[in-house]
């Protein structure tokens, strides 16, 4: 296993077991993370994101993860989180295709991207259905999802 792989491992399992400390080491300080619904992370936020994430989900999430390819300064790989979400616990399976690059062994640049589309069906129903692939609905979850990370950041 070549050290990026020990790196995108670590992170999935972290992350899946819960274990933040674990979690944050794989990030460099000056990390950029970017996916559909957080729009750009950098630095702090990224592990806070992740750790506001895992919990919320209160030990209820499932991720299976394969390592597409890597070397020591990319990686890609395709996983898959199954977790319930909002006030009404609707079960979400998002499957996601991420992308690294590495730093002096940790990840300086992550891009997460999946299908908005498909995670807005599974987490607000009909609704998410008939809005879900609107630039209207998804500002609306992407203003939603910041805010609830900036209130989570100043609780912290």
């Amino acid at each position: 296993m070549t050290p990026s792989e020990k790196i995108i491992h670590q992170l999935y399992t972290s992350i899946a077991n819960g274990a933040i400390s674990e979690m944050e080491s794989c990030y460099s300080p000056n990390v950029k993370f970017h996916d559909p619904i957080f729009g750009t992370l950098k630095g702090m936020e990224v592990p806070k994101m992740w750790k506001m994430l895992i919990e919320k989900s209160k030990e209820n999430l499932a991720i299976e993860y394969t390592i597409i390819k890597s070397n020591t300064y990319k990686g890609t790989a395709q996983w898959t989180a199954i977790y319930t979400f909002g006030k009404n616990k609707r079960q979400i399976k998002n499957i996601i295709k991420s992308e690294f690059h590495f730093k002096d062994g940790l990840i300086i640049k992550q891009n997460d991207d999946f299908n908005i589309w498909n995670w807005a069906k599974q987490a607000f129903g009909f609704s998410g259905f008939l809005f879900g692939w609107t630039g209207y609905m998804q500002k609306k979850i992407h203003d939603k999802a910041k805010f609830s990370l900036k209130n989570y950041k100043e609780a912290v």
